[in-house]
């Protein structure tokens, strides 16, 4: 239950640490650095109702850690497609395990080639000479500025153009063999 001002006393200790895996791990006064400067007795100026809930909020995602959305949220991207299913399922997760992020960051990279896809639907697709800084290299010294510097990416360089242009050589050799794969049924 959160707090208001009908309900200004805070859920017992007890039952925070059966809540919540890992409440009160502060508790001991040894363990908290800011104990010998920390005061209790000032005031916060602190008044605040339970503001009303937002519209919307029973189908958006949530941490397993949370009992609810926040009252307020943003809806200016709303999930869809298949990323969107994706990013779902690592809300399944719990935000301290490593897949929650891998499986957001998995989600984040289809939605990147769901935009791509979709630009090709459009007057102007993309561009993937200019959008990805390869002339950028060539014209304003990208080399130089690696060779010879103590840089950490110097050590991954090499992985750059596979990731960069990697996949648009991919689906440009996909797009002439489907191409030519038409050509000889026509042909026949």
């Amino acid at each position: 239950m959160p707090y208001t001002a009908s309900n200004p006393q805070p859920a017992s200790s007890d039952e925070l640490r059966a809540r919540i895996p890992g409440w009160g791990v502060d508790l001991d006064p040894k363990d908290r650095p800011s104990v010998p400067r920390e005061r209790l007795d000032l005031p916060t100026g602190a008044r605040w109702e339970f503001p009303e809930r937002q519209p919307g909020h029973e189908a958006r995602e949530k941490s397993i850690e949370h009992k609810f959305v926040t009252p307020v949220f943003g809806t200016s991207m709303p999930l869809k497609g298949l990323s969107g299913a994706i990013r779902r399922y690592a809300y399944r997760c719990s935000e301290a395990r490593a897949a929650h992020w891998l499986i957001l960051i998995a989600g984040d990279r289809v939605d990147a080639w769901e935009s791509h896809l979709a630009s090709f639907a459009t007057l102007r697709p993309d561009n993937p000479i200019a959008q990805t800084g390869v002339r950028t290299e060539l014209s304003h010294h990208g080399v130089s500025s690696r060779i010879g510097q103590k840089r950490a990416d110097v050590n991954h360089q090499w992985l750059d153009p596979i990731i960069v242009a990697g996949p648009w050589v991919l689906a440009g050799a996909g797009v002439f063999s489907a191409i030519r794969a038409v050509r000889r049924r026509r042909r026949t």
